[in-house]
């Protein structure tokens, strides 16, 4: 810091000081604050006092003592949105930030601490699943984290923060069942034999992808031709449907749920085969109907409706409920199964794991590893029984 007596117009004696700032966090361009007083004391503390203020107030100069939780929140969330997460992962976060504005929108952040918002995850907790509340949580803490950055808080109120777990029951166990989250084998023939007999137009192509290529849902509805590559049988997944109205012209083409989901996946000969020939019928559909009508959404979707549209996803579990009522599968299945159907036929194929998670866009791990080990651990023992069938006999003569 440099400071200096000067002598004013007036002929008064005066103290200024001068220092550098952190730099301006916009341009980075470099900033000196400068300030009078009487003293060289009184204006050296000035100085201080006013890059103290800078610091503490980091980006944002507009929240005071008196921000209130759901302030705060809107404040984070705007920031949050321009990192470049997906439509719907700022649909979750705004669902999530609603939660906790019902339990304290009009609370000082100041006022908050470790024991206040303790309670507050104690009364979540009844009302929603652990996973549920778990994202609740994380959310919070990125929100007391920005209020740190910006002076309003001393501590994280979420660190050490304990969530509630319910003691499962042994219906919950029964229904945790990891081979509940996907189809057998031989469920996923029958099912696959259902969509030939009994399936509507574009049912076959729909549910034969979804099961050998581990896709969401969202990421089917929205593929386009430029998307396969016949040459090398391989799809690239590159972005999800977002339409939370069901409208159908309202939809957006959004990035997938993370960087891990834009892959690329090699793919069977006859899936190829038989996108292949819808992507010829697209065409020469597309062609007929501008001709005769000169109204068409053209975007080349794989998957498309009569005027060029994507389908929305709910037409996907419509359309699942209606085959799976031609079926004996009891499970509760919804087209997301099939991600994890596909998990489970590649373990069976003897793929490795970092392999199945690549294919199906990291995955969550915990879901993943759950099938993957089950699939391998039941392998092992139907292997086991296997030799018993075929030696039984002569491992019978050992106890003679």
């Amino acid at each position: 810091m440099h400071c200096k007596e000067i002598t004013l117009k007036s002929g008064k004696k005066r103290w200024y000081c001068i220092d550098d700032a952190p730099r301006d966090p916009a341009t980075g361009k470099r900033r000196q604050i400068k300030r009078f007083g009487k003293t060289r004391g009184e204006a050296r503390k000035r100085v201080e006092d006013a890059i103290e203020k800078i610091k503490n107030t980091g980006l944002n100069k507009t929240l005071t003592p008196n921000t209130t939780f759901k302030q705060i929140a809107s404040e984070w969330i705007t920031s949050y949105a321009k990192t470049g997460k997906s439509k719907n992962t700022i649909r979750i976060r705004l669902n999530q930030i609603n939660t906790l504005n019902s339990r304290m929108a009009k609370m000082k952040v100041s006022d908050i601490n470790h024991f206040m918002y303790q309670q507050v995850i104690y009364d979540i907790a009844q009302d929603v699943a652990y996973n549920t509340l778990d994202g609740i949580n994380t959310c919070a803490g990125m929100i007391f984290r920005y209020a740190l950055r910006n002076g309003l808080l001393k501590d994280n109120p979420r660190n050490d923060i304990v969530l509630p777990r319910k003691r499962k029951t042994i219906e919950d166990i029964t229904d945790d069942r990891v081979d509940e989250r996907y189809l057998e084998t031989d469920e996923i023939n029958e099912f696959l034999n259902a969509v030939l007999e009994y399936g509507l137009p574009l049912d076959k192509e729909r549910f034969f992808t979804l099961a050998f290529s581990g896709m969401r849902p969202g990421e089917l509805t929205v593929l386009q031709k430029q998307d396969l590559d016949f040459d090398k049988n391989t799809i690239n997944i590159n972005k999800t449907l977002y339409n939370p109205n069901n409208n159908m012209r309202e939809y957006e083409l959004d990035i997938p749920k993370t960087e891990g989901s834009i892959r690329t996946i090699k793919m069977d000969q006859p899936i190829m085969d038989m996108l292949k020939r819808l992507v010829m019928k697209n065409d020469e559909y597309k062609l007929q109907y501008k001709l005769l009508l000169d109204e068409y959404h053209d975007k080349d979707f794989v998957f498309a409706r009569p005027n060029g549209y994507p389908f929305v996803t709910k037409t996907l579990v419509n359309r699942m409920n209606r085959i799976l009522d031609k079926t004996s599968i009891k499970k509760h299945a919804t087209p997301h199964i099939f991600r994890h159907t596909h998990i489970s036929m590649l373990a069976e194929a003897g793929v490795d794991l970092p392999t199945i998670m690549q294919k199906v866009g990291h995955e969550d791990i915990d879901t993943t590893m759950r099938i993957y080990l089950h699939v391998t651990d039941k392998m092992k023992k139907d292997a086991t029984e296997k030799t018993m069938n075929l030696f039984g006999n002569i491992l019978e003569k050992i106890v003679l």
